[in-house]
């Protein structure tokens, strides 16, 4: 580095470029305060520096710290140029401000845009509502943002702009267009308002006339920026030829061959990271060659690496020469190789996926911590990879300065508040219901057991059909009926603004948040960064978005929906002084010891060419609006900027979302220039090990199936018919409920359709035999209906399935009252519901057998039939005959040992399975054993298969292992496969089976 430099000295225009492989701001802060110090400590705070970004501006101000080393200094105005927040002008020259109107804030923008949408939409193919206006008018903003800054008078060109041979889709967004863009400046002006964008350029356009006509006296430097838009290209230009005026751009390729940087243009040159400089240049006519360097470069390494870059990105056409171009590199250097001295400092990672490559950052960027004296960054533009590696930086306790942020949408007051807009659209969704009432924000510390209650008595099972069912399920609950009332007052008061089922959303955002404040203190709701951005979005939903069209319940929640989505919280706090998380702009002027870049790959970075919903590219081009991919050589010259550092790892991921992604083009560029100079990208794959291993558990052993050994004495010697099929085929289950009396929990908003239709069924036969218990009346098919669709009803059942059971009910009912008339002509009597037992001695100890019988039929011959009733499908004859579903034959041999005291001891009459479905056909018998010998045969030989299986049982080394009887895993999955951990040990191949 030279001393001094007399940056002043010549006269104008001053146009200077700082190398990209050089710290920007650093070299930027020495520059001015060699030159300027010496003249005083006055001059150093007269001067002024416009920076392209805050964060740029930002950075200067702590560079000119570090390169003043620590000393105060008074320092020169730093204002930045662009990328500013609502209310943050861009430049404000003095008085200038004063004769415009104050700017439209970017969301009463979109909300009028929205409402211009709903109004304008007869002429679109399709009604737009709510939330479709919303996008619509989010892609009309950055149509008009567009057309501003390129300063384009678009409503004179609206009226030919679909002309030609284009599809009907363009004709009506043209029409579509000038509708709306004709009324836009109407509001604008009724409002007393102006655009944000047509007021910045405004603004720009009236410094450029000020400073024209009487230029600064003081030092005033531009500094970064790449002048893409023409008012602040001009703006440079006038800087330039200020007295003291300089512009200082960001890595200007000065050695790109002439013929390459010719051949910049075009569409090709929309692309390339020297695009926009040219154009800059070009317009403010100045040579690349009379641009000088800022300061004296005397890094060879860092000019060979950024000669690399710039090669490797240089125009399409301009890369047949390639070999021609690295022999020439070598012969600048004859003792030395500058393609290999280039790559040194720079590495490549290919990830196998997104995790992957955010845990392989993080531990660059840890790596990086362990010297104390240097920095590291990681810059990306994928906002989601940034905050996983932010998580992963926090099990080592690090929490980086990052410009990511944090989604407004994982903020627990923005979960809550969502939560309500939709308890609105469904006031008793249980799973809703539920994580509403569990919030931490709505919880008090001592309703942990009212929410358990809540949760057990009231939301678990079928979802209550009204609000007085949800009260009544928690009678014995005082305090879980408490802390309802208390959810359901406030779902109560934000839906009270839908009188007719519409509301505007400003109103409903307003009994929104007054619900909220009615459960929560608002020091509360509102605390923290998270509480302030859902704060303001809400107060912008109140005080602007009044234009909106009236929504329903669900088109609010929508909407409220896709407005958090969008919002990011700005993490504040401690954060580590040496670790940063930057995006691609803001790297263009901050500079790190180590620079992290990931996310190189194909639609991440660069970013495809964002589709634009109202114009084509022939549109475009009619309107003069710049192509879209200009946006790509813009971000091309970002990672060039980044790419020339002295310390580089590229990250890229193999797969994305689980498909396969293809690796940026600049990436593969980088590979193919080295591989043409027989080279290769240095590899980091020790990190991915690290990656791997890091978080690699221990070795991999594959579990088996579970195999608990209870205490003899602690094993059951009391069954039901049902649970010996459980032990059966998964004694598991019977060591997890009868053993441990673990019993399942039924889940909210639990399914019930086929739950409900077999209570029902049950419910309807037994009372229709209980009412009717001789004679089968005329109506009886009437009768059954109902009774079976009033047990749906109590069941459970929602409205929606009820609709379709009660057409499979009238034909259900049609089939049993003819059935009902048949088996009262053999009946002695009915008999439902019955329940027997069977006391036994098995290894000596005694062992009792119970059952309960759908249905039993005495006959006047000593027989008595065994029914069961099933809605689904029944068990085949095979599972009868091999023990696997004894229910029936157990039952069986219950009775004939007299096991129902009421019936003595018949014979087992036939064994039926009575499945009714009201579809064809509506019912059927399913005989598994006929009365007589074979269905006594069949209970004897079930009664031993029962002596054998328990006596097993009592051996204390026998297991109750899982599902002994896989084939049965489709048709009863059971309420134990998570406890046993079945996929684990189902999946793990053969080693692990049986252990």
């Amino acid at each position: 580095m030279s001393g001094p430099a007399p940056f002043f000295e010549r006269e104008g225009p001053r146009w200077f470029s700082i190398p990209a492989h050089r710290p920007f701001v650093d070299d930027l802060a020495r520059g001015l305060l060699n030159t300027l110090e010496p003249l005083g400590p006055e001059a150093l705070p007269r001067a002024t520096v416009l920076t392209p970004t805050r964060r740029g501006a930002r950075a200067l101000a702590d560079a000119f710290l570090a390169v003043g080393g620590g000393r105060a200094l008074l320092l020169p105005q730093i204002r930045p140029l662009g990328d500013l927040d609502e209310g943050e002008p861009p430049f404000e020259p003095g008085d200038l401000a004063l004769d415009l109107p104050p700017a439209i804030s970017s969301r009463r923008r979109r909300f009028e845009l929205a409402r211009l949408v709903v109004d304008h939409g007869d002429k679109l193919s399709f009604k737009p509502g709510p939330v479709q206006a919303l996008e619509l008018a989010k892609a009309l903003s950055d149509f008009l943002d567009s057309c501003q800054i390129e300063e384009i008078p678009f409503e004179d060109k609206l009226d030919g702009l679909a002309e030609g041979d284009l599809a009907q889709h363009w004709q009506v967004s043209a029409k579509f267009l000038k509708g709306v863009l004709g009324a836009w400046p109407k509001r604008l002006g009724s409002l007393g308002l102006i655009d944000v964008s047509e007021r910045r350029v405004k603004l720009l356009r009236a410094l450029e006339r000020q400073w024209s006509e009487s230029p600064p006296t003081e030092v005033l430097v531009a500094a970064g920026s790449t002048g893409t838009a023409p008012a602040t290209a001009d703006l440079l230009r006038v800087v330039a030829a200020a007295p003291k005026g300089a512009v200082v751009l960001p890595g200007l390729d000065e050695d790109l061959a002439d013929s390459a940087w010719t051949q910049i243009e075009g569409s090709q040159g929309e692309q390339h990271p020297q695009g926009a400089m040219k154009r800059l240049l070009d317009r403010a006519g100045v040579a690349r060659s009379d641009v000088r360097a800022w300061v004296a470069d005397v890094d060879s390494r860092g000019r060979w690496r950024r000669r690399i870059v710039n090669e490797a990105l240089r125009p399409a056409e301009a890369t047949a020469d390639w070999l021609a171009q690295i022999a020439a590199l070598r012969a600048e250097a004859p003792g030395l190789d500058p393609i290999a001295e280039g790559l040194t400092g720079f590495s490549v990672i290919a990830a196998r996926a997104e995790e992957e490559a955010a845990g392989a950052c993080a531990l660059l960027l840890r790596e990086a911590l362990e010297d104390p004296e240097r920095t590291a960054a990681l810059v990306t533009p994928d906002q989601t990879l940034a905050r996983r590696v932010m998580t992963r930086l926090q099990r080592w306790g690090v929490i980086p300065d990052s410009s990511a942020g944090a989604p407004l949408a994982a903020a627990g007051s923005a979960i809550l508040a969502l939560h309500l807009a939709r308890l609105v659209e469904e006031p008793l969704n249980p799973v809703r219901l539920l994580a509403f009432a569990k919030h931490p924000l709505v919880l008090g510390e001592d309703e942990a057991s009212a929410a358990a209650m809540l949760e057990r008595k009231g939301l678990r099972g079928a979802a209550p059909g009204s609000k007085d069912v949800l009260r009544k399920r928690l009678k014995d609950a005082p305090e879980a009926l408490a802390l309802c009332d208390r959810v359901l007052a406030a779902v109560d008061h934000a839906a009270a603004v839908y009188a007719d089922g519409f509301a505007p959303p400003c109103r409903a955002a307003q009994a929104l948040v007054e619900a909220l404040e009615g459960l929560i203190a608002p020091n509360r709701l509102w605390a923290g960064g998270a509480g302030e951005c859902l704060g303001a979005l809400m107060a912008a939903l109140i005080q602007d978005g009044e234009p909106l069209p009236d929504a329903s319940p669900q088109a609010f929640a929508d909407i409220f929906d896709r407005l958090v989505n969008e919002e990011t919280v700005r993490v504040g706090g401690a954060t580590h002084p040496r670790l940063r998380i930057l995006g691609a702009i803001e790297a263009r002027l901050v500079r790190a010891d180590r620079l992290v870049l990931a996310g190189l790959e194909e639609g991440v970075w660069p970013q495809g060419a964002p589709i634009d919903p109202f114009l084509s590219r022939p549109m475009r081009q009619r309107l003069g609006l710049p192509p879209p991919e200009r946006r790509v050589g813009l971000t091309a010259h970002d990672f060039a900027q980044a790419a020339s550092a002295p310390d580089v790892v590229l990250v890229h991921c193999e797969r994305r979302g689980g498909a396969p992604a293809v690796e940026s083009r600049w990436l593969w560029r980088l590979k193919t220039l080295a591989a043409g100079a027989g080279l290769a990208l240095p590899r980091r794959d020790d990190v991915l090990d690290w990656v791997r291993a890091l978080d690699a558990p221990a070795p991999y052993a594959p579990i088996g199936p579970p195999a608990p050994v209870p205490p003899v004495e602690d094993r059951p010697r009391k069954m039901a018919v049902t649970r010996v099929e459980a032990l059966t085929r998964d004694p598991y289950a019977v060591w997890a409920r009868d053993i441990l009396k673990l019993y399942p929990l039924e889940r909210p908003d639990e399914p019930v359709e086929a739950r409900a239709r077999g209570t029902a069924i049950h419910a309807a036969f037994e009372t229709f035999a209980e009412t009717f218990p001789d004679a089968v009346p005329a109506d009886a098919a009437a009768v059954f209906e109902k009774l079976y669709v009033d047990a749906l009803v109590h069941a459970g059942m929602p409205p929606t399935a009820l609709a379709r059971e009660k057409a499979l009910a009238r034909e259900a009912a049609l089939w049993v009252a003819d059935w009902e008339r048949h088996r009262r002509t053999t009946a002695r009597k009915i008999v439902v519901e019955a329940a027997g037992e069977l006391s036994l001695s098995i290894n000596g100890r005694p062992f009792t057998l119970t059952a309960k019988a759908d249905r039993l039929e005495p006959t006047a011959d000593g027989t008595a039939h065994i029914l069961d009733y099933k809605t689904g499908a029944a068990p085949s004859q095979k599972q009868v005959d091999t023990g696997f579903s004894p229910q029936l034959t157990l039952t069986a041999a219950i009775l004939m040992h007299g096991g129902f005291p009421d019936l003595g001891k018949p014979t087992p009459g036939d064994l039926t399975y009575v499945r009714v479905t009201g579809r064809k056909p509506a019912g059927e018998e399913q005989v598994r054993a006929l009365a007589g010998e074979e269905s006594a045969a069949a209970a004897t030989k079930a009664l031993d298969g029962l002596s054998t299986l328990i006596a097993r049982y009592d051996d204390p080394a026998e297991p109750y292992r899982s599902r002994v009887a896989p084939q049965f895993v489709k048709e009863h999955p059971g309420d134990y496969a998570h406890l046993a951990r079945v996929f684990e040990w189902s999946t793990s191949g053969d080693d692990g089976e049986g252990e």
